[in-house]
Order: C-alpha cells, then structure tokens, then sequence
C-alpha cells in the first residue's frame, strides 16, 4: 500500500511541473480588432472588421511549439463604416450572416519562424467551409500587469485568404473590364490577451 501511494506520488510530482508550464489566455475584444482587406472596383482597397469575437490562447511556457490558439468571430458584427454595404456583406451573397453566424479559427500547429515570430497552422471555418490556412504572428509580446492587477500580453498576425475557396463566389463584372470586389482578402489582427487567473 505504501509502495503505490509512494508511486502516485512520484507521477504526480512528475505531472505538476508540465502542468505548470502552460497558461491559458482570453482575448480581450475591448483592446483586440480583426481586420480585413479587399479589393474594390480593381482600383482601391476597401478595409473592415469584426466587432464581436472571443477566444483563448494556451502559451506553453517551456515549448512554445505546444501552445494551442482557439477563436470565434461573430460574422454579423461585420463593420467596414458604410451600413448599406455592411447588410450586403450579411447577406446570402456572401457571409450569409443568418446562416453561419460565426466563423472559427482552430490552430492545429504552432512553429518557430525567427525571433519573436511563429507559424501558426489552423483550420479556418467559414460560411461553412473549413480550409487550412497559416496566420504569420509576431509575439507573444512580454507579459506586463495592468493597473487592475491582470497580466497581459499581445500578438499581431496576418494571413491571406482566397474568398472563394470558403464559397464566397459573388460579384459584378465591370464594363472597363474586371471585376467589383476582388478574391483576394487580407486579414490582419491584433489581439491583446488577458491572464486567466
């Protein structure tokens, strides 16, 4: 009896430390924006972003390659500063807001790409589609403790996406040629994070 009382003891001593290494962070929305970037009319960009979103972040502090990042966007919360064009985004011809009101971020991979800057392998699910895409992130920035006692840190990432690899196939053809909205988007985050305590 004692031997594997003594032997529990002993795995869990070994346990505690890997535990340990890990912390688990909340996006904070209040100080974090999803940005996005489209062509318009073959002339110019036209930014956007999301309001509403919310996820965790896992950072293994001995392995940074064993952290795990998870997010959802609320697609209806889809801002770009004109509302008639905002609705049309919530529509059928693209988002289709009514029928997929999120869209999530699941990272499966995480790897070193020089000092300060990772990999980030995830699948990417939108307007029901879930696609392979890799964010480029710079961070995790040195955590520091706010006047309320939280400790905080951040990231910026970037990707770019095909919208018609996710069913997102609407436009105009113009008369000069080409076409209204281009297929190409840019997304762009910066995301703050808060120490779960």
């Amino acid at each position: 009896m004692k031997k594997t009382i003594a032997t529990i003891a002993a795995v869990a001593a070994l346990a505690l430390p890997a535990l340990a290494s890990a912390s688990t962070w909340n996006i904070d929305p209040d100080h974090s924006s999803v940005g996005f970037k489209v062509r318009h009319l073959m002339v110019s960009n036209v930014k956007g972003n999301f309001e509403k979103h919310k996820g965790t972040v896992e950072i293994n502090d001995k392995d940074i390659t064993k952290s795990k990042v998870s997010v959802t966007i609320d697609t209806a919360s889809v801002n770009t500063n004109v509302a008639k064009r905002d609705e049309h985004l919530r529509s059928a011809d693209f988002f289709d807001a009514a029928k997929y009101p999120t869209m999530t971020f699941t990272s499966k991979k995480v790897a070193k790409a020089g000092k300060g800057k990772l990999k980030v392998t995830g699948d990417l699910t939108l307007h029901g589609v879930t696609k392979e895409v890799v964010l480029n992130v710079e961070g995790p920035a040195k955590e520091s403790k706010d006047p309320w006692g939280n400790y905080r840190s951040g990231v910026t990432a970037s990707t770019k996406i095909n919208r018609k690899d996710f069913g997102l196939v609407y436009n105009a053809a113009l008369e000069t040629g080409g076409v209204a909205v281009g297929e190409d988007v840019d997304i762009n985050l910066e995301i703050e994070m808060i120490k779960a305590k």
